[in-house]
């Protein structure tokens, strides 16, 4: 359910949000903060959202799930707010696709933000973006930040500027909301959080981080990044330090 469209057409909005597509992603991490910003969208018609990638054909992900974007790159060249998702081996391996990384630099140049999602904090970070800056990601991954000059931050999401990274996964979608209290008030995000009904209750309770013993999974977010960077031995090493 998305809220109450409202007057206006898309010829009239001003401010362009887009959503990153590439082969391979994780799903929510896009359509968690797509949903967000499209009830935005349909209640501040100063508002549109995109979706963009190389071409507009379907986009395989890491689940049976394929996205097709709405825009390609070229159609939408400087996006007010750009937000990537991230995933796990394709985005591993992202982080030496040049040509993804330079339309990540073009797109974000004149953004008055730029996101991510989980992993996606690596592409902004292999891009060059998060030098100096406070940034957060996936937990099993979080730590590769250091190697691209950035401060891992172990929180649900981090602003820094007009950097807004989230943690992994589902952290998008209050991520989001964050951005929509940021570019259209509180009252508006509180009512975007009614729309969607967001409002987790997990069956097992929170993550009790203190007892979840995530320094076992090093080993195997090791063997994903050697799988991932096979083809890049250089930037492999870097990150292995």
């Amino acid at each position: 359910m998305t809220a109450p469209a409202a007057p206006g057409h898309p010829e009239e909005r001003a401010r362009t949000i887009a959503f990153v597509t590439y082969p391979g992603l994780t799903p929510l991490d896009v359509v968690g903060p797509l949903q967000v910003c499209s009830a935005l969208a349909d209640l501040v018609p100063e508002f549109t959202v995109v979706v963009v990638g190389e071409h507009k054909e379907p986009m395989s992900t890491d689940t049976p799930v394929s996205l097709v974007p709405s825009h390609t790159f070229d159609e939408v060249p400087r996006p007010d707010v750009l937000i990537v998702p991230g995933g796990l081996v394709p985005t591993l391996a992202a982080m030496a696709d040049e040509h993804l990384l330079d339309r990540l630099r073009g797109a974000a140049a004149d953004a008055e933000i730029v996101g991510s999602v989980c992993t996606g904090s690596l592409l902004l970070a292999a891009a060059g973006f998060l030098e100096g800056h406070r940034a957060t990601s996936h937990w099993m991954f979080r730590d590769l930040l250091t190697r691209f000059g950035a401060t891992p931050v172990a929180e649900r999401w981090v602003e820094d500027g007009r950097f807004v990274t989230a943690a992994g996964v589902s952290a998008g979608i209050d991520m989001a909301l964050h951005l929509v209290r940021r570019l259209a008030g509180e009252d508006t995000a509180r009512l975007v959080q009614l729309v969607i009904e967001y409002d987790p209750e997990p069956p097992m309770g929170g993550i009790d981080w203190a007892a979840a013993g995530t320094e076992a999974y090093t080993p195997f977010a090791d063997e994903l990044l050697a799988q991932a960077l096979e083809g890049d031995p250089g930037l492999l090493a870097r990150l292995r330090g």
